[in-house]
């Protein structure tokens, strides 16, 4: 069994090292990155929620937020069961194309096959606050 825990524990840690390849070597090739169904900030077109499918689509979300000034990223906490990851994270960033600065509590949603490859991933967030951050509208 794979330890889904310790993976994202690789991926915050390679994140905040700014390391992307080591974060895509993890990901699937069809991985579905903010995939949903009805969501606002994805109509918004906020560019750093914008739904992605496979790695290189992905990689445009690592440019995205590459582009951001990160003042605080915190794993509060990482809550696993079965084939999904959930952590709890307080963010703190600014937005330089707009001027904009957002503080924000967000889960993280990540899902597993059985190869152990994470098959997508998700921002559960305060959208109202991204979407007038990146400077966008409903």
């Amino acid at each position: 069994m794979n330890n889904h825990l310790v993976t994202i524990q690789a991926i915050y840690e390679a994140f905040g090292k700014g390391d992307v390849p080591t974060i895509l070597s993890y990901l699937d090739e069809g991985v579905e990155w903010e995939a949903w169904p009805d969501n606002y900030a994805q109509k918004s077109g906020v560019p750093w929620l914008i739904a992605r499918k496979g790695v290189e689509d992905t990689v445009e979300f690592f440019k995205v937020v590459g582009e951001m000034k990160f003042n605080q990223f915190q794993v509060k906490n990482l809550m696993a069961g079965g084939n999904q990851v959930a952590a709890d994270i307080f963010v703190e960033v600014e937005i330089p194309w707009t001027g904009a600065h957002v503080t924000d509590e967000e889960m993280h949603l990540w899902n597993f096959n059985d190869a152990g490859k994470v098959t997508r991933f998700r921002h559960y967030c305060d959208t109202a606050k991204h979407i007038k951050a990146a400077g966008v509208s409903i």
